[in-house]
């Protein structure tokens, strides 16, 4: 083998050994690439199952959870929860815990009271004639074991009748709130859906109405319902229904308001080109999407409804003796001067259930009404 055929062998050696190694370079990083592949997969299942590490930091949360947590960081809402559930408790749960009394049930166990005069005989001599006075039922009690809160001017236990009072005073204003909501989601619902006429007719209707005066026309309903015999156990329910019938242009007009801004949105669009009727247009596309301004305006019409069933009660024309309402209960001393002046613990107890279930109304009401704000961010 001459010199060039050795110099050409070499070369082609080379190039063989250049072309293993190149090779086994690119083995290897294929290799490395696919244990990096595969680890990066291994990390995806990994991340898969649990958490990704970009959303670590990152917490979702609906828009139920973020009204809920801005309403819950208020400590008026806070406030008002805690009245309302603790004025809740005890009216519906205090009578199976204390029931020495019943709402209607006079203490007869009057003090027994002596009284004696001098008295001069035919023959000029003084003797004394004691006169024993039984007074029958035990009337404007103090506070005792017997009566936590003392009783009445009728010897009926004042704690047991703030139950019951309770009782009454919120399931009326209740009831009264959902019918005013009802006819005013209704009516309102149907004025601002339908415009033209409809709309021209429901509003006028409802100026009429706002411009009526609310407490005389409610004294002269009330006379008419007493001159006419209806039983005091229906009276007020009566009474605060009918006025129910002429509260309901506020949120009538609410619901208008919001519905003509709603109705020109692009989904009612898409419901009316999918054909759908007219009450599922309104009350499954529309009210759902003003539902938070009615439950505030519901929460701060609670409040005022209990003012009314109170005032009514005061003026004599709710609940009627023996019945017992908050509004009854203070109604004592528009008759009897001497209990507002001696007597606190007959009307102070009441007057103060009032001023808590209007002020945690109102204070839900309050929270519902930032938390609800999309602009809100506390």
């Amino acid at each position: 083998m001459n010199e060039e055929e050795i110099k050409k062998f070499s070369e082609t050696e080379n190039l063989s050994e250049q072309a293993v190694s190149s090779r086994e370079e690119i083995l290897s990083s294929a290799e490395a690439d696919a244990e990096r592949a595969e680890s990066d997969y291994s990390i995806g299942n990994e991340v898969s199952e649990g958490e990704k590490p970009l959303d670590k930091n990152v917490k979702l949360m609906s828009p139920f959870r973020m009204v809920m947590r801005r309403f819950f960081r208020s400590k008026l809402s806070i406030a008002g929860i805690v009245m309302i559930v603790s004025l809740f408790a005890f009216c519906w749960l205090g009578p199976l815990v204390y029931h020495q009394w019943g709402e209607i049930e006079t203490d007869y166990g009057g003090a027994i009271s002596y009284s004696d005069y001098v008295i001069k005989g035919d023959d000029g001599k003084d003797f004394i004639q004691v006169v024993v006075e039984d007074k029958g039922i035990n009337a404007l009690a103090g506070l005792s074991a017997d009566h936590i809160l003392g009783t009445d001017e009728q010897g009926m236990d004042i704690f047991t009748r703030l139950m019951y009072g309770g009782r009454l005073s919120l399931t009326i204003s209740f009831l009264a709130v959902f019918l005013t909501s009802a006819l005013g989601i209704i009516m309102g619902g149907l004025a601002g859906y339908y415009g033209g006429v409809v709309d021209n007719v429901i509003m006028r209707i409802c100026d009429v109405l706002i411009c009526l005066p609310t407490l005389p026309l409610m004294l002269i309903i009330g006379t008419v319902l007493d001159s006419n015999g209806v039983d005091s156990a229906y009276y007020i329910y009566l009474l605060m229904g009918l006025l129910s019938i002429f509260s309901w242009p506020g949120m009538a007009r609410l619901v208008r308001g919001q519905i003509l801004f709603l109705r020109e949105q692009e989904y009612m669009v898409a419901a009316e080109a999918m054909g759908y009727s007219t009450a599922r247009k309104i009350f499954k596309h529309l009210i759902p999407n003003i539902l938070p301004q009615i439950l505030v305006s519901m929460t701060l019409s609670l409040g005022s409804m209990i003012l009314y069933e109170s005032t009514l009660s005061y003026l004599n024309l709710g609940v009627r003796i023996p019945y017992a309402s908050w509004g009854t209960m203070v109604e004592v001393i528009s008759r009897r001067s001497d209990i507002l002046q001696n007597n606190f613990n007959v009307w102070g107890a009441p007057g103060f259930c009032i001023i808590i279930a209007v002020l945690g109304f109102n204070f839900i009401g309050d929270g519902l009404r930032d938390a609800l704000d999309p602009k809100q961010r506390r």
